[in-house]
């Protein structure tokens, strides 16, 4: 592989976005073969495919193979010419100039009004859908003027980074537009690649576009593989074991089968960040950790760098702040934020919060006990699973009684979204910007809103209002002590910014953020 990042975040996307390339060590040689088919592995179904409702990481990775966004990202995460060739900057707009030769995977014409129609349909209230406040900013609206090849999106006020929300927006244009229910399991892009074959809990298979010419770069389809297959693999020593017999070219690997791919002769290897080990209190009203003194007291019960080196098998690095890598706004707003680890001042909170020990040890109140549901990926290799574990037994010596859940990606967001049966839960999150975060951290609470952990922080909203409408290192200033606010108010706990090995074999591709960049993927030699 020549260059790679991912990052593959839930469970939650707010996109999967985010990250720079990274120059593997070791570069795939060899001809290029447009014949074969290149396979990556993903650790679970992408569920349905319509872009207005992709919230999970695996669903955008998969997306990313047959949309296209307004701009691309370039290898330093900066905006680059998409299907967009230029654009102009307002405070609070951003007017974006078509290319006239981008089409749709049906052969029709991409035009403004398809991008107009994508960004206001994600905004129209009776979509429900929960990309809007992520990706697409609250109250933001598109107008398109087709004769001139424009399309401007527009907020209400100021918007810091309203250029770069384009990069993750992915464009439906076509069949899609008309009958959107074709997009559960078919897509209707502008992409390098066209689904062909969607077979859930199995394999998506995805067909070459060789007349695409407007990829990163100038990324055409003649040099891509007839065909890539997105394959199912939830076991990651399964896909270390296909990766090495040459089964499949590529996948991303977390836990201890990192050891021996990198050891591999013929595995190209590269080791980007990922984006954060964290976990979320659930705040609704008939939640223990509503009460922030519970909160605090549950946070100070945890060693939380020993909590760093279980979750991350030791390959992690300490957590600096909530947006990946490469941040547009650089700075620490973790250290001293987080309340320090302290058993004995936590059981005495707990007391003092009149969560009383009982004869079998457990706290309670008011006749109920002090049990916490606790949720995690089964997906995100062995080390999360370890650290929800050391968890339950350092809040088992304070008192309190913790029920372990390990669930499939999609089963989380449904737990996260729909049945709400939680009452921590361990959830990446991966943006690469801070407005990406302030549907998940604010307003509306699930299932009405993204805010599924309902969060009400007063100075995290007051700061978060005025860090959109103020540009530059100012605005940055005030982003980082929004996350500072969340974090002393332990309403989120971050615990370690990860990293896997993403390793390739007989392929070469970019992804940027844990979506592929699809015009550079490439199969060589021995492929």
């Amino acid at each position: 592989m020549k260059k790679a990042a991912a990052a593959l975040s839930l469970a939650l996307f707010a996109t999967a976005c985010g990250g720079a390339d990274a120059p593997a060590d070791a570069p795939a040689a060899g001809p290029v073969s447009t014949s074969g088919t290149f396979t990556y592995a993903i650790p679970t179904d992408p569920g349905a495919l319509d872009p207005a409702t992709g919230v999970l990481s695996v669903t955008n990775t998969v997306l990313s193979l047959a949309y296209d966004s307004l701009v691309h990202t370039a290898a330093d995460g900066t905006p680059a010419p998409g299907i967009a060739e230029k654009w102009e900057v307002k405070p609070d707009a951003v007017t974006f100039t078509m290319r006239k030769d981008v089409t749709c995977s049906d052969g029709s014409k991409l035009t403004a009004s398809n991008v107009a129609d994508t960004v206001n349909h994600i905004a129209d209230p009776d979509t429900k859908s929960p990309i809007y406040g992520v990706l697409v900013p609250t109250g933001m609206k598109a107008k398109a003027d087709d004769a001139a090849g424009t399309v401007t999106l527009s907020t209400p006020e100021p918007f810091s980074f309203i250029l770069q929300t384009a990069q993750s927006l992915f464009v439906v244009c076509g069949e899609g537009l008309k009958d959107r229910s074709k997009l559960a399991r078919g897509t209707s892009g502008s992409g390098p690649f066209v689904l062909t074959e969607a077979a859930p809990g199995n394999q998506y298979t995805f067909k070459a576009r060789r007349d695409y010419a407007w990829g990163r770069d100038g990324g055409t389809g003649k040099d891509l593989p007839e065909k890539v297959v997105l394959k199912i693999v939830p076991n990651e020593q399964t896909a270390a074991n296909l990766l090495v017999a040459g089964s499949i070219n590529a996948a991303s690997f977390y836990g201890p089968d990192r050891t021996r791919l990198e050891a591999t002769p013929g595995i190209n290897k590269v080791l980007p960040p990922v984006g954060n080990g964290q976990f979320f209190y659930h705040q609704g009203d008939d939640r223990p950790a509503k009460d922030p003194a519970v909160r605090k007291a549950l946070t100070q019960a945890l060693n939380l760098q020993e909590l760093s080196g279980i979750a991350s098998s030791g390959t992690g690095r300490p957590a600096s702040g909530l947006v990946l890598d490469p941040r547009p706004c650089k700075g620490d707003s973790v250290t001293g934020h987080v309340p320090a680890f302290d058993a004995a001042a936590a059981a005495a909170a707990l007391d003092a919060a009149g969560w009383k020990a009982g004869a079998d040890g457990i706290r309670a109140k008011d006749g109920k006990k002090l049990t916490l549901r606790l949720l995690y990926a089964t997906t995100r290799g062995p080390g999360v699973q370890a650290a929800t574990e050391y968890m339950a037994a350092a809040w088992k010596k304070i008192g309190v009684e913790v029920e372990l859940n390990g669930l499939l990606d999609t089963k989380l967001a449904e737990s996260l979204n729909v049945t709400q049966d939680w009452d921590v839960f361990w959830l990446p999150i991966t943006v690469t910007l801070p407005t990406q975060l302030v549907g998940f951290l604010s307003g509306p609470a699930a299932p009405k809103g993204a805010n599924f952990a309902h969060l009400s922080n007063d100075r995290y909203e007051k700061l978060v209002a005025e860090a959109q409408k103020t540009p530059g290192d100012a605005g940055c200033k005030l982003w980082l002590e929004s996350e500072s606010a969340l974090f002393e108010n332990a309403d989120l706990v971050p615990v370690v910014e990860n990293t896997l090995l993403l390793a390739s074999k007989n392929a070469s591709f970019e992804m940027v953020g844990g979506l592929f960049a699809a015009s550079t993927i490439r199969l060589t030699q021995g492929s």
